[in-house]
């Protein structure tokens, strides 16, 4: 693990030393579990920005084979 520093607001320790005591778990453990949360609930949303970047990046490329006619190729007429 690496050490991390960071700032929270007096609402949010509050809270959290709050939650810590009722769980009966460390405040350390609740950031973590929260960013692993946050990290596997933007998963998707970063996969999809990926995809939508890369879209279309070879549609100007004429050095590519003409895929429909080799896939008539391959239909069973």
């Amino acid at each position: 693990m690496v050490r991390t520093q960071i700032y929270l607001t007096d609402r949010q320790r509050t809270e959290l030393a709050i939650i810590s005591k009722t769980l009966g778990k460390k405040q350390s453990e609740l950031i973590r579990e929260a960013v692993d949360r946050l990290i596997d609930q933007t998963a998707s949303i970063r996969r999809e920005s990926t995809l939508r970047g890369t879209a279309g990046i070879w549609k100007d490329r004429v050095d590519l084979p003409d895929y429909s006619t080799i896939r008539s190729e391959w239909d069973r007429g």
